[in-house]
């Protein structure tokens, strides 16, 4: 066998060919194996660079411009270059990519007058190239856009509804209770229902609307040219197809429902920031109203004003914190039969400019909803702690909010500072809402533990309220019970509210746990608590809570006696 033969099986077995291109005459001499790497190509078709380059995609010059982009080198040596493309036999056939290197040598005018070099098949490099292109811009589970390209695909329709004046939509279609189904059957069971509802609502889109994975359990899905009234009905194509249906998993069927938030384009939401923000707020009400329902976006005057009312609190409350304006005020908590003074419950002020003050209830709420009760429940926990290192014989309660309980930032600040005030923790009453109890009872149970080993109290605020059962109670450990206001104020008018709350205090004494009656209004409701076992009391009757220090009161001075 020859050495040219040997060459030639050699090189069609990497899937390569050389070339030798007289660029003057235009005229391309191919190693033997050519037609082994253009498949289907005639050889007249590969004879010269202007039929050559009829093949290449994209379409244009570019082998040609490819030889002369650099200056050609001196003493008549070679110039290096390197190209990709595609070549196709016919419109059907599919594509061959192509990397093509070699050199080029000048002639006399300094333009290029011969090139030779060798091509080589790169199918598999330009396919992992584009999935990885695909990847970038595609969410790997669904196949559909990730947030960012849906994101940038929402701005060009919102610039071409207003430049064409006509109407879009988009929507954040939400799975209801996904979590659920992590739970209840693994990650790769929710998986599967996120991929198949993604297929869903595929299946119902038009022509021309972009379908995407905004997160987790949303899809974000722009409807070109879109009416209101048509956003109606493709809403309910679009919940009756997820619901109809059953889900098959590896696990057996699910049932799923999803829950849809929308808004009209441009005429609503002028950039994709305002559209997502509005589209969220959208879907978050429709399913606090009930689960697989829709709603559509519309203005609405008094949302607007809370909002300002939302940054103008949030200015003032970060303000006073930075200027240390946030005080407490102290309520006692008396004694049910002695009335003598128990402990006294922290409650949290927000000194104003004009002197005043506002309350808990003008506070709390507010900064919950906001995202700043965390910050505020530390300067509080700092001030009840400086208080109680500063008054030996005090106890003191404090409240915190269902957020700062799963905080690790406010469990480290207590440990730190109950080390740093020895005899501090034994006074400390830590109140939480029943409602957290109830909702994260494991995780809670660590945060009480971690508490009662420094010889802190736990109390349960609000009792009754909610649906936290006395077991959890028990589990939890909890030393005292506080009765929620809401029943305690009518028990001297109320049937329902006498039983009630007497039977929660029976059964809290059973457990040997103590109770407080909140809001006690009047001494006829004061001396049937504590008829019925009831260990402490607080309300408008003993003393509503004030920025003095009660403890500082003359020894003469005395609370109203029991009858």
């Amino acid at each position: 066998m020859s050495a040219v033969p040997q060459a030639s099986s050699i090189l069609a077995s990497l899937g390569q060919a050389t070339f030798v291109w007289d660029v003057a005459a235009d005229s391309i001499a191919w190693s033997g194996n050519a037609a082994s790497v253009f498949t289907d190509i005639a050889p007249e078709a590969l004879a010269s660079g202007a039929a050559f380059a009829k093949l290449i995609e994209p379409k244009g010059s570019i082998r040609s411009d490819a030889l002369g982009h650099t200056a050609p080198a001196r003493g008549g040596e070679g110039v290096a270059y390197r190209v990709e493309y595609g070549v196709r036999a016919s419109t059907s056939a599919p594509v061959i990519w192509i990397e093509e290197t070699g050199c080029w040598f000048a002639g006399a005018d300094g333009k290029p007058a011969r090139a030779q070099g060798v091509v080589r098949v790169d199918n598999e490099r330009r396919a992992r190239d584009e999935q990885l292109v695909r990847l970038s811009r595609h969410d790997p589970l669904t196949g559909e856009l990730n947030r960012t390209h849906l994101i940038a695909a929402l701005a060009e329709a919102i610039e071409e509804a207003a430049r064409f004046r006509s109407s879009c939509a988009f929507m954040l279609i939400g799975i209801d209770h996904l979590a659920r189904i992590n739970d209840a059957f693994g990650f790769d069971v929710a998986d599967g229902v996120i991929a198949e509802v993604g297929k869903r609502i595929r299946a119902r889109l038009r022509g021309g609307d972009v379908l995407g994975r905004f997160s987790g359990n949303k899809f974000g899905l722009i409807l070109r040219n879109c009416t209101v009234d048509d956003t109606n009905v493709a809403a309910e194509r679009f919940l009756a197809g997820i619901r109809d249906e059953v889900v098959p998993t590896v696990s057996g069927p699910v049932s799923v429902t999803a829950s849809i938030g929308a808004i009209s384009i441009p005429r609503y939401a002028r950039s994709a920031d305002e559209a997502v923000t509005r589209a969220q707020e959208t879907l978050d009400g429709a399913k606090s109203r009930r689960a697989g329902s829709f709603s559509l976006w519309k203005p609405n005057v008094e949302r607007d004003a809370q909002r300002r009312v939302n940054i103008r609190v949030t200015d003032e409350i970060v303000t006073a914190l930075n200027e240390r304006r946030i005080v407490t005020a102290f309520e006692p908590v008396v004694e049910a039969r002695s009335r003598q003074p128990a402990f006294y419950e922290c409650l949290v002020r927000m000194e104003q400019d004009n002197g005043q003050a506002l309350l808990a209830p003008d506070i709390v709420p507010v900064a919950e909803r906001l995202g700043l009760i965390r910050l505020v429940d530390h300067r509080v926990l700092e001030l009840a702690v400086a208080e109680l290192a500063a008054s030996p014989n005090v106890q003191l309660s404090l409240n915190i909010s269902p957020d700062t309980t799963m905080d690790p930032d406010w469990s480290a600040s207590i440990e730190s500072l109950m080390r740093a005030h020895p005899g501090v923790a034994e006074r400390l009453i830590v109140e939480i809402t029943e409602t957290v109890a109830i909702q994260d009872i494991d995780d809670i149970r660590g945060f009480v533990t971690r508490l009662k080993n420094f010889g802190s109290r736990i109390a349960i605020d609000d009792f009754g309220a909610g649906y936290t059962s006395f077991r959890n109670l028990r589990k939890l450990g909890v030393d005292i019970v506080k009765i929620d206001g809401a029943f305690v104020q009518n028990i001297a008018r109320s049937a329902d509210d006498r039983a009630f709350v007497q039977t929660l205090i029976d059964l809290a004494r059973r457990l040997q746990i103590k109770t407080v009656a909140e809001w006690v209004q009047d001494e006829e409701s004061a001396v049937m608590l504590r008829e019925w076992g009831c260990d402490y009391i607080q309300g408008r009757l003993i003393g509503l809570a004030s920025p003095e220090r009660p403890w500082a009161v003359p020894a003469e001075t005395v609370l109203p006696a029991a009858s």
